[in-house]
């Protein structure tokens, strides 16, 4: 085990390895962030913050002769740079996870091979292939293979004729072209796997997007059955064996037909799984940094129901997008078991992760009735406070 006060190191400085490096200094580490954003809100609180690319090789050398050990905030962190690392001192998620993980074409490879369920598709590497497509995959959606993420990089196509057209749009880059299934609804489990195989696994969420992005999720899932959560958390366990994985891994699904899909794997804690910082024993930042350290993973039990809302940078426009400023927050503060969590970032833009809040209780479908009118206070408020200014 590395045990505190160890040094560990995070690359990538968002939200996510923001809540990395608190969780790891609660334990009692020194956490070092490499990103190359001087203002990242993971390097404002860590103990130090190197800033520079994730593929520097001198800030990289630094890395491996200061940490003990080192992980990823997210997947589009180099492949290359965590296999530079893996040479001189332990780092998981590891490289040839997240190599699948941030490839679409990959990671279909890769459920494919191990007998994985997921929506049907074709590999488009050029023009010529989506002349040769399945017609049964339209309509579709074409989603670049690297680096796509809340909806960027994804073109709903109706015909060849307009896959040939957003191909040329994103690029000409590789891509994925799934074919566009009706959906019941979307769930994700995010689990937790350490060096000695133990697993941990959180209880389902369902997750409700707008406009590609997520939008909030209820926890335990309201429309899952038991059988359906169980199923998920097999597939879950499986994808983190075959993969040898080490970390937090979530496992994104479609449910369709009353049938899972795999839709994508993220190789890190998830928006999904920020419930877990209020109503379970153990976050899901909290394992990470066990998974890491080759320590026992904690309880994943709850203690709540629980539904999570995002806070996107919207808030701080009016529908004729001149910016207001810093929402007011306290509609949302006058909540009993509500808890707001601002990520403190700087510039705020539409579509853009600002912060969420999680509100705990019982009933997991009131709380969603009791999330969404709390976020909506926060509009009519402002809209008070406008007509207060004349």
């Amino acid at each position: 085990m590395i045990l505190p006060p160890a040094t560990l190191g995070i690359l990538g400085g968002g939200q996510l390895g923001r809540y990395f490096v608190r969780a790891a200094q609660d334990m009692g580490y020194r956490v070092i962030v490499l990103d190359g954003d001087p203002d990242s809100v993971a390097g404002r609180i860590a103990d130090q913050h190197i800033v520079a690319a994730y593929n520097d090789r001198q800030a990289l050398a630094l890395l491996a002769e200061t940490c003990d050990a080192v992980s990823t905030e997210f997947e589009s962190v180099p492949a290359a740079s965590l296999a530079y690392l893996a040479k001189h001192l332990p780092v998981y998620p590891g490289p040839e996870a997240v190599a699948i993980c941030q490839d679409r074409l990959a990671e279909k490879s890769f459920l494919q091979e191990i007998g994985v369920p997921h929506v049907p598709y074709a590999a488009i590497a050029s023009e010529d292939d989506i002349g040769l497509a399945d017609p049964a995959l339209f309509p579709g959606i074409l989603k670049i293979a690297r680096c796509g993420y809340d909806g960027k990089g994804q073109v709903r196509v109706r015909c060849k004729k307009e896959a040939l057209y957003a191909f040329r749009h994103l690029g000409a880059e590789p891509c994925v072209l799934e074919r566009q299934m009706h959906l019941d609804f979307e769930v994700s489990v995010v689990l937790a796997r350490n060096q000695a195989g133990q697993i941990a696994c959180y209880p389902l969420a369902e997750n409700h997007h707008r406009q590609g992005i997520l939008d909030f999720s209820v926890v335990p899932a309201p429309l899952a059955s038991t059988d359906l959560s169980l199923k998920a958390e097999s597939i879950g366990r499986e994808i983190a064996v075959r993969m040898a994985y080490v970390g937090t891994l979530t496992v994104e699904f479609f449910v369709i037909d009353g049938q899972l899909y795999v839709n994508e794997l993220a190789p890190r804690p998830h928006n999904s799984g920020h419930y877990t910082m209020d109503a379970c024993v153990t976050s899901q930042f909290e394992q990470q940094v066990r998974a890491l350290c080759g320590m026992p993973l904690g309880s994943v039990a709850m203690h709540s129901a629980a539904t999570m809302v995002n806070l996107l940078g919207d808030l701080w426009f009016d529908s004729s997008s001149l910016q207001f400023g810093e929402p007011d927050w306290s509609r949302l503060l006058e909540v009993p078991k509500l808890r707001l969590y601002n990520y403190g970032k700087r510039e705020a833009r539409r579509g853009r992760k600002m912060g969420h809040f999680t509100v705990i209780g019982d009933d997991p479908r009131q709380l969603v009735h009791l999330a969404i009118r709390s976020r909506a206070s926060m509009g009519q408020r402002r809209r008070d406070l406008c007509r207060e200014d004349g």
